[in-house]
């Protein structure tokens, strides 16, 4: 009796191991979950990353859809994807940008600042979420990520990592929501 007491440990490691393997083998990891497309936008209040002053984000759905944009000066994929985000903003797609957990020790507001001056500023409106509190709204697994909105506020797509083929299908996208 002792002995199977003793083995049961070892039993339980291996049926855990063995869970844990067949899902990680029938599992996408490039599977984006994307829970809040369809559904409305979160109702937040944003301060800004210059000074602080207090932005509704849903003011910005009055002069049609927009993309919303968490971005952060600490995360390499973001600056990858700023050039894309200003061929988006040079063809008119407004985009609200959303600086995300840039706080010490791995960022700041002067950090974002400086990696907008340096990369490009696609942003109509620079929001910042220090605590990731609107990250959590929208369902954020990473940065960067986008989310494109249509007037009502409907979350219509998710993105993640936008590429020069990407920019393409969002301003064709958006130019048939106008």
């Amino acid at each position: 009796m002792t002995r199977w007491l003793a083995a049961l440990p070892l039993a339980v490691i291996a049926a855990l191991a063995l869970l844990f393997a067949g899902y990680a083998l029938h599992h996408d990891p490039h599977v984006i979950p994307k829970a809040l497309v369809g559904k409305t936008m979160p109702d937040l209040t944003l301060a800004t990353l210059e000074g602080g002053s207090e932005v509704h984000l849903r003011d910005a759905l009055k002069e049609g859809p927009v993309m919303v944009n968490f971005f952060a000066s600490w995360c390499g994929p973001c600056a990858i994807e700023q050039p894309a985000l200003m061929k988006l903003k040079a063809r008119g797609v407004r985009i609200i940008g959303i600086n995300y957990e840039d706080i010490e020790p791995r960022g700041s507001a002067e950090a974002a600042q400086a990696f907008l001056g340096k990369l490009g500023d696609p942003y109509l409106e620079r929001l910042s979420d220090p605590d990731g509190r609107a990250g959590i709204e929208f369902g954020l697994t990473g940065v960067p990520e986008t989310y494109l909105i249509s007037q009502d506020g409907r979350v219509l797509a998710k993105y993640t990592n936008i590429d020069d083929r990407d920019v393409e299908t969002l301003t064709a996208r958006l130019l048939t929501l106008r």
